[in-house]
């Protein structure tokens, strides 16, 4: 701990500290400081000839002119290692079961920086992979241990050393910081690895190449994974107004995605959103291995009623937790909640440093630093030789539901999958509120050898053909509340009942029944049963069958009930097959009559 200061608090315009004197003028961008008596923690962003700049990450109140500032000489970074899989921290990095435990429910100023994760009173049993006399390079995995039931951590050595194994430990229990491996490296110097690492969240982390995404994500939610999916290595946004159900959504991503690791970043939501996370997530049961789903869960918490400044960063903590499991070999997916919040912090700090203001009052670097936040993103190949992704998934809450302010439209700049949530689906309780006419996807080239490899090469066709559907029933619609249904033709009153079909019985999905996720192979099948049954009833309806005749035989309804009715186990799925005899025997008594 420093014990001279580098300058003084020369001005307070909240988070927004102004520092001169002493040696301020050798802090450097982005360094940590320690501000006040109470040691609050704050990041260099501004520096000039007279003064310093740094925003502070606590509560400023009671904060004084004169008091002084202390430098560190390091950024903000935060502890990887062993002990952050099911737990929860605060925007800066913060354990706050830690700071719970140590202080109580409420973080005191100043609060040290240097509870980490990984207690030193924890000890973890350590499988070791390296031994003495061995060549490792960067990002080489050289032990092993069991974090959680669901997910194993892996000791890696740092980027940018590399070297021979001088000495190893054996295989036991170690503490977080106990030496592991000391690695000679080719200047003669000596580097101690610990299962620890420290990591600027600003950052990026290395690694070997980029790849392309060629793996969807799959999520059980059928409006996103048939109609607009993402790729494993992807971006998407999810927009929508106060009551679309972004952040529903979103928790069905991390309940049901098939991701190894969530990292769920609450970034100035409602502190209530986050409690829900954390009853639902100790609750619920992880369907891919039986255990806790917070056994492969990382929680971000830097809710609304916190310090602005924490906000800013929160983004940066997760992705850079993400990318640290990524470079073990996992396939990690972030739910950023909202990025508007982290944006309108943007915007509170650029006003207090009295920056000029670009469109709506945000800074004018809020692209770059949208795009420096969605690019960490990717599917890649590690250091170590492994494969692991990142996927971001991020909420967009335009205010009015304007889908035409400078968040929304940057962010579609970046992302690849566009999920527009519509308020008007919303309030008819339609949910997922996903609305298909705006929502789009530019990853069907990417994973179309995937479609064609796991689930036939009718997957593309169906989809193009249920697309079609709900285009044509919107323009139909439009005819309709103007002169009224009876008037259309058979075929385009067809049009419409199928329509409905897909909508009710395949897009619109209940978070809260066994419809809550939907295997692939039953996706696939729901879709072929659907059109299958508008084959069937056009030929029908070519022959003058009316649609109405149709609809009092209840087939329509059947088709629909199929995601209550046939549950996800392979013998179940299979079944759906069997709608096919259903409908012909529709179709077979129609045609007779």
């Amino acid at each position: 701990m420093t014990t001279q200061p580098t300058g003084f608090v020369y001005g307070v315009n909240g988070p927004v500290v102004r520092i001169r004197g002493g040696n301020s003028t050798d802090l450097r961008m982005s360094e940590m400081v320690e501000v006040g008596h109470n040691r609050l923690m704050g990041e260099i962003i501004s520096i000039n000839r007279e003064e310093t700049a740094a925003q502070v990450f606590e509560d400023t109140s009671m904060l004084s002119s004169g008091e002084p500032v202390y430098a560190t000489d390091r950024p903000l970074s935060i502890t990887l290692g062993p002990g952050l899989v099911g737990n929860i921290f605060d925007g800066i990095g913060r354990p706050l079961r830690d700071i719970e435990a140590a202080v109580g429910a409420f973080i005191t100023k100043g609060f040290r920086q240097d509870v980490d994760a990984s207690s030193d009173k924890k000890k973890w049993a350590v499988k070791m992979l390296a031994e003495e006399g061995q060549t490792v390079v960067s990002g080489q995995i050289v032990a092993e241990i069991v974090e959680t039931p669901a997910i194993i951590n892996k000791v890696m050595i740092p980027p940018e050393i590399s070297g021979t194994v001088k000495s190893a430990a054996k295989d036991g229990e170690y503490n977080a910081n106990d030496v592991l491996l000391t690695v000679i490296d080719a200047n003669n110097i000596a580097h101690e690895i610990t299962m620890t690492q420290r990591w600027h969240v600003r950052t990026r982390r290395p690694v070997k190449e980029f790849m392309r995404a060629e793996t969807p994500l799959i999520t059980g939610q059928r409006v996103i994974d048939a109609l607009f999916p993402v790729a494993k290595g992807g971006m998407a946004a999810l927009p929508g107004g106060f009551g679309a159900g972004k952040t529903m959504l979103q928790h069905q991503l991390a309940k049901w995605s098939d991701a190894d690791i969530i990292v769920y970043i609450g970034c100035g939501e409602r502190g209530n959103e986050m409690t829900q996370v954390l009853e639902d997530f100790s609750k619920l049961t992880d369907p891919k291995t039986g255990a806790k789903l917070m056994d492969r869960t990382v929680l971000i918490a830097n809710t609304s009623n916190m310090p602005v400044a924490a906000r800013e960063a929160s983004v940066y903590t997760g992705v850079t937790i993400a990318e640290y499991f990524r470079d073990m070999g996992y396939h990690t997916a972030i739910m950023a909640d909202s990025t508007s919040r982290w944006a309108e912090a943007l915007r509170e700090l650029s006003g207090r440093l009295e920056e000029m203001p670009a469109e709506e009052g945000f800074p004018a670097y809020l692209v770059s630093k949208l795009a420096g936040f969605y690019e960490r993103a990717g599917f890649v190949k590690t250091l170590g030789g492994n494969e692991g992704s990142i996927t971001i998934i991020g909420a967009v809450s335009p205010q009015g539901a304007d889908f035409s302010e400078p968040v929304t439209m940057q962010t579609k700049r970046f992302v690849r999958s566009f999920w527009t949530l519509d308020k008007n689906l919303a309030y008819a309780r339609h949910f997922p509120a996903v609305q298909w006419l705006t929502s789009y996807s530019e990853y069907l080239d990417n994973l179309e050898d995937w479609y064609n490899e796991h689930v036939g090469r009718e997957f593309l066709n169906y989809r193009a053909e249920i697309i079609k559907l709900l285009n044509e029933e919107s323009e139909l619609m439009e005819i309709v509340k103007l002169v009224g249904a009876d008037i259309l033709p058979e075929g385009q009153k067809l049009t419409l009942e199928i329509s409905r079909v897909i909508r009710l019985g395949f897009v619109q999905q209940n978070a809260y029944t066994s419809d809550s996720f939907t295997p692939f192979e039953k996706q696939m099948k729901m879709m072929g049963v659907i059109l299958y049954l508008y084959e069937k009833c056009r030929d029908l309806a070519s022959k003058s069958h009316p649609v109405g005749e149709m609809r009092k035989t209840g087939i329509f309804d059947k088709i629909i009930a199929i995601k209550h009715n046939v549950g996800n186990n392979d013998e179940d799925i299979a079944s759906i097959d069997n709608y096919r005899n259903l409908i012909d025997e529709f179709h077979d008594g129609f045609k007779d009559k």
